[in-house]
């Protein structure tokens, strides 16, 4: 966690997020479209002197359709509502527009009766388990290994 830019996606209470903050990474972004959380997760980081975060009032989908970073991130908070199925279409945004860097780690939490849903091909699973009816997930973000010259026939 040292050192490492999150992006915490559907951030609600920030709780993820400030716990990354509280472990020693270097930046994070809270990603909330609900202001009243928003204002509140702003005050917290104001209370902590938390340098390094920032607070996006927006909606996720529409934040990572925004420009991306020129960094991409390390590691990524992915826990949207789950009534609204927003999990496949977020991780395709994350993927397609290079918000996740080369070797990220993304925690996905999920509904546990409806399971991870078909998630990008880079994306492997570490490890799962549940808790009640929320299914938590850690997924690392691998580039496919490209052949050294080996042709195959």
């Amino acid at each position: 966690m040292s050192g490492a830019r999150c992006l915490d996606l559907f951030a609600g209470s920030g709780a993820l997020g400030l716990e990354a903050l509280s472990r020693g990474a270097a930046e994070v972004t809270f990603v909330e479209r609900d202001s009243s959380a928003a204002s509140e997760l702003a005050s917290r980081l104001t209370e902590w002197g938390a340098s390094g975060a920032r607070v996006e009032r927006c909606d996720a989908l529409q934040f990572l359709r925004g420009r991306a970073p020129v960094q991409p991130f390390d590691i990524v908070f992915l826990d949207p509502p789950f009534a609204e199925g927003l999990l496949q279409s977020t991780a395709e945004l994350l993927e397609s527009r290079r918000w996740v860097a080369p070797a990220a780690h993304i925690y996905v939490e999920c509904a546990a009766r409806d399971g991870l849903p078909r998630l990008p091909a880079p994306w492997t699973l570490l490890r799962g388990k549940q808790a009640g009816e929320v299914g938590y997930h850690l997924l690392a973000r691998s580039e496919p290994e490209l052949s050294r010259g080996t042709v195959h026939t």
